[in-house]
């Protein structure tokens, strides 16, 4: 199980090929790719600032993780998470999940990526014509984690 927070850029078709490299007993993979849009809230989006500590933002990606391999039955699992200015159609996260078992991948990693969203400490700023702006939480990113509570 791995967690990186880096500023540099990620080789998707790499990272899952690592992950489940010389392991036969993989039957499913589940990824998510985030990636920087160009407009929210209906307003343009020239880039966005990702700010976050050292130390405390990897513990608690590695917490999210454990969580998510106390639900399923993991072979793997990958939680990259970027930082720094970037730009529009930039890769911001890449979650990848293996298992025996395609259910078992495709839900750990709605989860995780519905847990990363609201439980990472990640700070955000988006730059617009009309300035910088802090990303405030939002309710629908609540909602899609507090499902997962119940289990």
């Amino acid at each position: 199980m791995t967690v990186r927070v880096q500023r540099e850029d990620f080789d998707v078709g790499a990272e899952i090929a690592e992950l489940t490299r010389g392991n036969p007993r993989i039957g499913g993979v589940a990824s998510f790719i985030g990636l920087v849009r160009d407009i929210a809230d209906g307003t343009g989006v020239s880039a966005m600032t990702l700010e976050h500590y050292p130390g405390m933002t990897e513990k608690q990606l590695a917490t999210i993780v454990a969580e998510a391999k106390r639900r399923w039955p993991l072979e793997g699992c990958l939680v990259i998470h970027r930082y720094g200015r970037l730009e529009p159609t930039e890769q911001i996260v890449l979650v990848v999940t293996t298992s025996s078992h395609r259910q078992a991948a495709l839900e750990s990693c709605a989860f995780l990526i519905d847990w990363l969203k609201t439980r990472a400490p990640f700070w955000k700023v988006e730059d617009t014509a009309d300035g910088a702006r802090w990303v405030a939480a939002r309710q629908s990113d609540d909602d899609a984690a507090a499902k997962w509570a119940k289990k």
